[in-house]
């Protein structure tokens, strides 16, 4: 069986205010010409097919045009709600749906029933917020590992249903220990942790996994297709690509990366001004989408419009001027870059009390609210 994995299409996403819509309308037609060209059995999507929970209308047109063109070729194509779709509205006729070939897999409570392509059972987990399906899955507690665990308890006791050789596909949208994260992606650590270990998937041929947006390898089987176009100025030394992945009879495993067409290419410069301006080595950006930080010690006069001049396509423009930590003239960005809100909220509480930080049932506490906010953050946009 030969199936293209992919994931984080993030339909109606933008880049720094540079509408992506038509480049995200070539990366659909390409995976068509991908299946059609490259003999694809299968075509599976790990998550965030859209980029908010209520995408714009224009958005939801070229995921149905997504859904039509891959109906029409005939190949099975299976997809997962992430984190960032809102799954009921996902899954909105998706028993209609599943009768032209597209599986929509958006409940958690269908993590044990696989969509059977010849002799291959392939299992669609959705993204699994802890608060909320700790219950329906009778997780031992709230975290992502538990649930995750206990979805896969359900994968196993149905694949051991099945005839001897039955082999085996999972999809999830997760954070798997190894993966190497970017800044596009949204927080979901739960008391701390965000990570799971790939042994949770442990006892199937192969996981396709979404969240993370660097195609990446965690075990031969484990595997991360990566988002198919750059979502923050963090992706710049991605490759952006699919798997092409063959599963031998005897559930072997042989993968290909096959590129996604590039938009525009992204680059990161850093420097004083005058030296960004002149230097002949940045020839090679002047087409790119720009990422400029300038280090002068004064913040120059017209800067955007000055780095415009030599790069165009200059979208974000940074100040670092070259001080030590300990400057004061620091900004308050600058010493916060890099932390994370519990970080922030100890050192505050830290500072209030004259040095003194907060002990570790204090510490539980605050990270207690956060989990509670960003939960209560993703019910409401989900909700409205």
């Amino acid at each position: 069986m030969r199936f293209l994995h992919t994931s984080d299409w993030h339909l109606g996403r933008s880049f720094h205010r540079v509408d992506l819509l038509g480049a995200q309308a070539a990366f659909v037609d390409h995976v068509v010409a991908t299946v059609r060209d490259r003999g694809v059995d299968a075509v599976l999507v790990a998550g965030d097919v859209y980029d908010r929970a209520v995408p714009p209308l224009a958005a939801v047109d070229l995921f149905d045009r997504a859904l039509h063109s891959l109906a029409g070729l005939g190949v099975p194509t299976v997809m997962i709600s992430g984190n960032h779709d809102s799954a009921r509205r996902l899954g909105v006729g998706a028993g209609l749906i599943e009768r032209a070939g597209i599986h929509l897999r958006t409940d958690p409570a269908g993590c044990g029933t696989p969509v059977m392509i010849g002799d291959v059972a392939c299992y669609g987990l959705p993204y699994l917020e802890p608060a909320l399906v700790r219950d329906e899955l009778a997780a031992p507690k709230a975290g992502h590992e538990a649930v995750l665990a206990a979805a896969m308890e359900r994968v196993r006791a149905d694949l051991a249903t099945r005839p001897e050789g039955t082999r085996s596909i999972v999809l999830a949208h997760a954070f798997v220990a190894g993966g190497e994260p970017s800044d596009s992606e949204r927080d979901i650590t739960v008391g701390g942790v965000a990570a799971v270990p790939a042994g949770v998937f442990d006892g199937v041929d192969y996981v396709a996994l979404g969240h993370l947006h660097g195609s990446q390898v965690i075990t031969d089987r484990v595997r991360y297709s990566g988002s198919p176009l750059a979502y923050s100025f963090s992706e710049a030394t991605h490759r952006k690509s699919m798997w092409l992945v063959d599963l031998a009879a005897d559930g072997a495993i042989t993968a290909e990366r096959v590129d996604c067409p590039v938009p525009r290419p992204l680059a990161r410069i850093r420097g004083h001004l005058d030296e960004l301006l002149e230097d002949p080595a940045l020839t090679r950006h002047e087409q790119a989408w720009v990422e400029a930080t300038l280090t002068d010690a004064q913040r120059p006069a017209d800067a955007m419009a000055r780095i415009s001049t030599r790069f165009p396509h200059t979208l974000s423009l940074a100040f670092d001027p070259e001080r030590g930590d300990d400057d004061p003239h620091a900004s308050y960005a600058q010493r916060l870059s890099g932390r994370s809100d519990q970080q922030i909220a100890e050192d505050f509480v830290a500072h209030v009390r004259g040095g003194s930080g907060p002990d570790a049932r204090e510490r539980t506490v605050l990270q207690g609210a956060f989990d509670a906010v960003r939960v209560d953050d993703g019910v409401r946009e989900v909700a409205r």
